[in-house]
């Protein structure tokens, strides 16, 4: 019991973070609550399907460096923003609680904060405390920096003439940087350049704390 709730902790903190930060108009929480367990099953099951999928069309060497780019951008990348996306796109952001930019970015968050509480329990329960430890300020927050880029842009969108557009931009900006972190971690069969995966995080955590404020500052209903 200690690893699971070890394994949601850090989903949490990010949620309290997320939600806390949309300063103007709440959103419902039962809304945000079933998109975190859209996130959670139904994200997770659609991951599962395209893996399945693409185990049939390759299955990259571990140490060819071409194909773990393909891997980690073509495969994890964008299968598992892809399956996000979907639901923020056709669940959250057809909703009339979808009234301001900034809930592009809790909604996609709390879908990607669910995949991510699924996938942490398992890697957390198969590998114990010090990977509870280790995926707490690396992968979570990896998955909650992917998510709040895709919102950014998701969120300007559902109030543009060009939605598809920017949903699509969102999309692309989620795919490059999971796929960015997940190519140095996968090629560390070359010293030291696993490096690279925190570069890109951190790089990320800067773009989507300017990206919340961004939509802080734009929000509809800002006095």
């Amino acid at each position: 019991m200690d690893l699971a709730l070890l394994s949601i902790a850090p989903v949490i903190i990010i949620i309290l973070y997320v939600y806390l930060k949309d300063k103007y108009d709440k959103e419902p929480k039962l809304l945000l609550f079933f998109c975190f367990l859209f996130g959670a099953f139904v994200s997770i099951f659609i991951t599962t399907l395209l893996y399945i999928l693409f185990d049939y069309i390759i299955i990259p060497e571990e140490n060819n460096i071409v194909e773990q780019f393909i891997k980690a951008f073509f495969i994890v990348g964008f299968t598992e923003e892809f399956s996000k996306y979907i639901i923020v796109r056709y669940y959250a952001q057809t909703r009339e609680a979808f009234n301001e930019p900034y809930d592009g970015i809790i909604y996609a968050v709390m879908v990607s904060m669910g995949f991510a509480a699924t996938e942490n329990i398992f890697y957390v329960m198969a590998g114990g405390y010090e990977v509870a430890l280790l995926r707490a300020v690396t992968a979570v927050p990896a998955h909650a920096t992917f998510a709040i880029l895709m919102g950014y842009y998701m969120g300007k969108a559902k109030f543009s003439k060009n939605r598809m557009q920017l949903n699509l931009i969102g999309l692309l900006l989620a795919i490059i940087f999971h796929g960015a972190y997940d190519f140095f971690l996968f090629i560390d069969f070359i010293p030291g350049v696993w490096i690279g995966a925190f570069v890109s995080l951190a790089f990320g955590i800067v773009l989507s704390r300017n990206a919340i404020k961004s939509h802080q500052n734009n929000s509809h209903f800002k006095a």
